[in-house]
């Protein structure tokens, strides 16, 4: 009978003391398809801001900056809208660059490749408030993006593996699984043991392609998104137009998912082929278009998990081997393209990029069947069987075109190319922020439906946005919810409210 009274006791005297953590506070309320910016910082002549991540302890963001140093700048936002550039972090001396960083219980983790691209990179631990050294521990080749498990128990890297320029060193592509909890202990995982299942994979949309490589050889991991309950990981396999799913307690890779095609001759994946015809227009054409995710985020709706993709197409261009060819440049078989000399003129698909590498079905120099790197949009999936309940057909597209801010001299190039996407929770609501790195903007969605997610907003950013972090309000620096873009080619981190 008296438990009452004293919680009301306890809550009020921690009240008193400003002691309010473990006690839930009034939601800010605040409006998703309101942000703007508030505040914005250029690191520098020759920058490239890429990546960035918040300690909400220290209220420091830092930010990976590697145009003329290995560096991560570190930007202090404890008095924000004010932000003070303190001295950054030079990791010069430990490899290569910096390709990314993420924060965990007051641990800054820093991705670092090698001095040499093909060898194995590391991972470095540091304390984000003294920013002391704690660890550096050996991955696989190029780690390109780190990020840590919800509980912080596990540091998680995507070696991507790329091959040198002359494709005559090709590392395996790898992913490292660091178990902080048992001395930073790692298990790196190839995908050799998934080759004889390419049969299988490769009618359903997976690709491998590299010349003379082996399946582990030709896998690159490019990003990671890790369930809330820590267990399980979600790596896309980007030139692979793949995910894995990896088990984290375990140490194994569970499955490989491969994502299919997209038709651009269906009615809503209409796009503009050719950057040479002196206007945008969205047009169908006789394409088929690889996912080909970069980053890729979990979010759970009603206790059901899903992941989202941004699926902005890569190709693999080496001095030796370019899979790129315009369609200009192909012989079609009249037989599937009756009008194809028509589709090769520059206003029409003349323009437009596509891989060698596919449909050529009978290997004699003569294509049946066109496909293009990139979906030009985002994916929505179930995360428990990988089924796609969503894709946005050329929603991304239309709205840049609405704003005035897409890029036609993209269009034969992947599009607005979204590269980055986050999920975060605004008064109860999901909203996903997807950042198109040639129409320099965010596209914000509300995706508490994820079957049926609805536009917002259109958010103007910096130059090229790499990065997208959502800082939700109780871990903001002024209690708002606080969205960070870093933008690589004008070197500006930008930062909206709503």
């Amino acid at each position: 009978m008296q438990k009452r009274p004293l919680l009301a006791l306890a809550l009020a005297a921690a009240l008193l003391n400003g002691c309010t953590d473990h006690f839930p506070q009034n939601p800010v309320q605040e409006d998703p398809s309101a942000f703007r910016e508030v505040a914005g910082i250029d690191l520098g002549n020759l920058a490239a801001a890429e990546i960035s991540a918040y300690d909400p302890v220290s209220k420091r963001l830092f930010t990976v900056n590697n145009e003329k140093a290995a560096i991560v700048d570190v930007l202090d936002l404890s008095a924000f809208p004010n932000i003070t550039k303190l001295q950054p972090i030079d990791v010069s001396a430990l490899g290569g660059v910096a390709n990314s960083v993420a924060v965990s219980e007051r641990k800054l983790a820093i991705a670092l490749e090698a001095a040499n691209k093909q060898a194995n990179g590391s991972v470095i631990v540091l304390d984000a408030s003294t920013l002391a050294t704690i660890r550096q521990i050996t991955v696989g080749a190029l780690p390109d993006m780190v990020t840590f498990s919800p509980d912080g128990r596990f540091i998680v890297t995507a070696n991507e593996g790329e091959p040198n320029a002359d494709y005559s060193v090709d590392p395996e592509g790898s992913v490292s699984i660091i178990d902080v909890s048992n001395g930073y202990a790692v298990k790196t995982l190839d995908f050799a043991g998934f080759a004889n299942a390419y049969g299988d994979l490769a009618p359903k949309g997976f690709r491998m392609f590299g010349p003379k490589a082996t399946f582990a050889q030709d896998i690159e991991p490019e990003y990671i998104a890790i369930s809330d309950n820590s267990q399980t990981a979600f790596v896309t396999l980007q030139e692979n137009n793949g995910i894995a799913e990896i088990d984290l307690v375990n140490g194994k890779i569970l499955n490989l998912h491969p994502l299919g095609t997209k038709d651009m001759s269906y009615i809503l994946n209409s796009f503009d082929a050719s950057d040479n015809d002196n206007k945008v227009e969205l047009r169908n054409w006789p394409v088929k278009s690889f996912y080909l995710p970069d980053a890729i985020s979990y979010f759970t709706v009603n206790g059901t998990p899903y992941v989202i993709t941004a699926d902005e197409g890569d190709a693999r261009e080496y001095s030796t081997f370019d899979e790129q060819k315009r369609v200009s440049s192909l012989k079609l078989n009249p037989a599937y393209f009756p009008d194809g000399d028509e589709l090769k003129k520059a206003a029409n698909l003349g323009r437009l990029r596509v891989t060698s590498t596919r449909g050529d079905n009978e290997n004699d120099g003569i294509y049946e069947e066109l496909y293009s790197p990139g979906g030009r949009g985002f994916s929505i999936f179930h995360a428990t069987d990988m089924k796609r309940v969503y894709e946005s057909g050329n929603s991304l597209e239309q709205e840049a075109i609405k704003a005035g801010i897409y890029d036609d001299g993209r269009s034969d190039d992947k599009g607005v190319e979204p590269e980055g996407v986050t999920v975060g929770r605004i008064n109860g609501r999901h909203v996903a922020f997807i950042a198109m790195e040639r129409a320099d903007a965010i596209g914000v969605y509300d995706v508490s439906n994820p079957a049926a997610p609805q536009f917002l907003q259109i958010i103007k950013t910096g130059d090229a946005p790499e990065g997208v972090l959502f800082i939700p309000s109780d871990k903001s620096p002024n209690g708002k919810s606080l969205l960070v873009t870093s933008n690589e080619e004008d070197g500006t981190v930008k930062f909206y409210q709503p």
